[in-house]
């Protein structure tokens, strides 16, 4: 599939009001959030940085106003598969939009340029490389008209950051749009920043005059669960038993690994496709393909996919490896239910997964200030993992947000682990930490303590140590897990510049430990027995923030619309999504319009699908 789309509308004549674009075009009936505040913000002139969760619609934050503002809108955007959908569902809406990439054919390139020239364009999608490469900066800056340009629209803003999970340095070069065209409003929107990530953001894009939007990193509709690694295929398979029919994604770490899994599930009645950076071009391509285009699908890959997809109607991301920090887990997750609907966000985990982590971390060739931030990020997510509480607070809390309440709909919530009383191998913990002279890492300090006979501690002396075999209390997951939650606790600190050493945290906090005068109660795994017993519990979708808005939805409805859909998209070749969301379908079965008027006012139904499907619709829907 192209950029190209089903028949795009002529272009439509500038609307001046936001509220009437947002109805007309897109059929919602008001703004979510801080949207309104951004629109009316850049429409005003203004540029900023938006911060939103995936699914919390800040592309409406540029597009509404690329339909109010004279002139093109330029987005910036990193993939192909993103600009691909964006301009599909854009010119289903009526709006006349277009991309620059690598995949135009010929035609289909000089179509969109004399459009360009022509004034008859409202949105540009171009990746970074296309826009600062030849002459397109020079090109725009002639196109005709006083306002020949709107605004600047950089999406996924995160890459531009050294801090940020994905930097790519070809982002940088942005800058460059606030000195060639200073009297434009530039807009950055990413859905995953931390605080030093958005400083970045903003000095790097010369976005300091602007305004920064922060809107809730919550995604009520989510459900956290994580789960120890015993058998990761095995628990997989069983997590994915109550998601049949479900497209979803699985993430891991390996090729060799996602073939394997992609082959298992397969084997175990699933449609799977596999997806990684070291299968050919046109079989990736097939894979994305099907999985945006066919329901059911599930996705096993490599962290090579998934970023630009946007698909709506993902119910499950699954983990079967650690990522390799919170800003990549809350992205990877966020393509979960970008709908709104229920979703899940599945991992095993698992202390034998950091080691590896940190090894990639020190084995790369970047800088060892980038080399201390990587690492200073994986400590956050394992952090994360180990949490005994509420996991969505200690996730927003990473991103500078404060959840008042647990939230009612992860693991840590849903099923609360009984905490008990560690002072004692706590003390033991820190004082090994002290003999050995604070700078051993998590598995040598278990080994003293369990008393191992290792090279590394006989060529340490460390068998000679007081500490040495005292204990046998815990097994060796347990004293990892101890080790895990005393260093998000802040008791225990990683080395500066060290390879996955530890040293104490504030020297009175320890004493304190140290003393008895502070107990320490926390969760552990139980122990290896009963670990090889249990099972993976693998829970569903449903719970606090999960819409219910139209549970009245008749299901053979619903179905039907679904074929509809599918039928619609077949002939234009877009996705499904593109055509309408399952939000919209299932309003459509629970309201059951029976008139254009009452057809318009179903949210995700605009002008343009309305004359397109209104009549259909009514048909199907009146024939059921």
């Amino acid at each position: 599939m192209t950029s190209s789309g089903a028949g795009a509308a002529a272009t439509p004549a500038t609307l001046a009001e936001p509220h009437q674009v947002l109805r007309q075009v897109f059929g919602y009936d008001a703004f979510r959030g801080p949207q309104e505040a951004i629109v009316r913000h850049v429409i005003g002139g203004g540029s900023g940085l938006v911060l939103m969760p995936t699914g919390g619609g800040k592309s409406l934050c540029y597009q509404v106003p690329a339909l109010c503002r004279p002139g093109l809108a330029v987005v910036v955007s990193p993939l192909i598969a993103l600009m691909q959908d964006q301009v599909a569902a854009l010119r289903q809406a009526g709006v006349a939009a277009g991309a620059l990439h690598s995949a135009l054919e010929p035609e289909e390139a000089q179509t969109l340029w004399r459009q360009l020239n022509a004034g008859k364009l409202q949105l540009l999608y171009v990746s970074p490389e296309r826009l600062l490469a030849g002459d397109l900066l020079e090109r725009l800056a002639a196109l005709p008209g006083p306002e020949p340009l709107s605004l600047f629209a950089i999406d996924e803003a995160h890459c531009v950051s050294q801090w940020g999970h994905d930097f790519r340095p070809e982002y940088i070069q942005l800058g460059v749009l606030a000195e060639r065209f200073p009297a434009v409003p530039r807009l950055a929107l990413t859905a995953t920043a931390d605080p030093r990530t958005r400083t970045e953001i903003v000095e790097r894009l010369q976005l300091q005059e602007g305004q920064v939007f922060l809107a809730s990193f919550d995604r009520p509709n989510i459900r956290y669960l994580l789960r120890d690694k015993q058998e990761p295929r095995t628990q997989l398979l069983r997590f994915l038993d109550d998601h049949r029919q479900d497209s979803g994604i699985v993430y891991a770490r390996s090729r060799s690994r996602v073939d394997k899994l992609a082959a298992d599930l397969r084997g175990a009645g699933f449609d799977a496709v596999a997806y990684h950076a070291g299968l050919g071009a046109a079989e990736r391509s097939r894979a994305l393909e099907r999985f945006r285009s066919e329901s059911g699908v599930v996705v096993v890959a490599t962290i090579a996919f998934g970023m630009g997809i946007d698909k709506p109607d993902v119910r499950f991301v699954a983990h079967v490896d650690l990522p390799k920090s919170l800003e990549a887990y809350y992205q990877e997750t966020g393509r979960a239910g970008r709908d709104g609907l229920p979703a899940v966000a599945w991992m095993v985990h698992g202390p034998g997964d950091v080691p590896q982590l940190r090894r990639f971390i020190d084995d790369s060739d970047a800088p060892l200030a980038q080399k201390r931030i990587e690492h200073g990020k994986l400590d956050a997510l394992i952090s994360f993992t180990d949490a005994t509480g509420c996991r969505r607070q200690v996730l927003l809390s990473h991103f500078g947000e404060a959840l008042p309440e647990p939230c009612g709909n992860c693991d840590g919530c849903l099923e609360p682990r009984a905490r008990t009383d560690v002072t004692v191998p706590a003390q033991k913990l820190l004082s090994a930490v002290w003999r050995t002279g604070h700078r051993f890492g998590a598995a040598h300090l278990v080994d003293v303590l369990l008393g191992a006979n290792t090279e590394k501690i006989r060529a340490q002396g460390h068998q000679e140590l007081s500490v040495y075999g005292i204990g046998g209390e815990l097994d060796k997951e347990q004293w990892k897990s101890l080790i895990r939650q005393m260093t998000g606790m802040g008791l225990l600190e990683p080395v500066p510049e060290g390879r996955g050493g530890l040293q104490w945290g504030p020297e009175a906090e320890v004493r304190a430990v140290l003393r008895g005068e502070r107990s320490v109660e926390l969760p552990l795994p139980p122990p290896r027995q009963e670990r090889r017993r249990s099972s993976s519990r693998s829970g569903g979708a449903q719970g606090p923030g999960a819409s219910a808005e139209w549970g009245e939805a008749d299901p053979e409805l619903v179905a039907a619309l679904k074929a509809w859909r599918t039928e619609q998209a077949r002939q234009q070749a877009v996705p499904p999504y593109v055509v309408f969301h399952d939000r919209t379908l299932l309003e459509l079965a629970a309201r059951r319009p029976g008139s254009l008027a009452e057809l318009g006012e179903v949210g995700g139904i605009g002008a343009a699908k309305l004359e397109r499907y209104g009549e259909a619709l009514l048909e199907l829907l009146g024939g059921q």
